[in-house]
């Protein structure tokens, strides 16, 4: 590595990531043509923003322990409560809020979860992500009242 060499990625790591910018980005770009209400996007900018960083924070150094440890596998429930959230909501912003108060209630628990094995700090630093997910929710919740209001 060019920086440092306490980070050492190796090819595969580069196509992880990769991937995870292609995802977020294709996310973002498809949010972008489902609605033109600027709560809307914001709302889904927010939501793919958490969940990339979800992603990249948990691949990266693990946010319960180390990478390895598998109470880590619990934030992957909270992305397929967000992911499942929206398919089932259409990607209406109605559903969305919904959905991302769902995936802040599951984040609160993976809260709870890094207490229960002793780690207040990354407990504190996990509370981020609940932030995100209800932003996320207020934004989506603040689109479909103006949806509801131009009707």
């Amino acid at each position: 590595m060019r920086f440092t060499r306490e980070v050492d990625w190796s090819p595969l790591d580069f196509l992880v990531f990769g991937a995870m910018l292609a995802v977020a980005c294709g996310g973002f770009e498809v949010a972008v043509r489902l609605a033109g209400h600027w709560a809307y996007r914001a709302g889904a900018a927010a939501a793919i923003l958490a969940g990339f960083l979800l992603v990249w924070v948990n691949l990266a150094v693990g946010m319960i322990g180390d990478e390895g440890n598998p109470a880590n596998l619990a934030h992957a429930v909270v992305l397929l409560v967000a992911v499942a959230g929206a398919v089932f909501a259409r990607f209406r912003a109605p559903g969305l809020a919904r959905a991302m108060l769902g995936t802040a209630v599951a984040q609160g628990l993976t809260v709870l979860l890094t207490l229960m094995v002793g780690r207040p700090l990354e407990a504190v630093l996990t509370s981020f992500w609940v932030g995100m997910w209800l932003v996320s929710a207020g934004l989506f919740a603040l689109a479909a009242r103006s949806e509801s209001q131009a009707r």
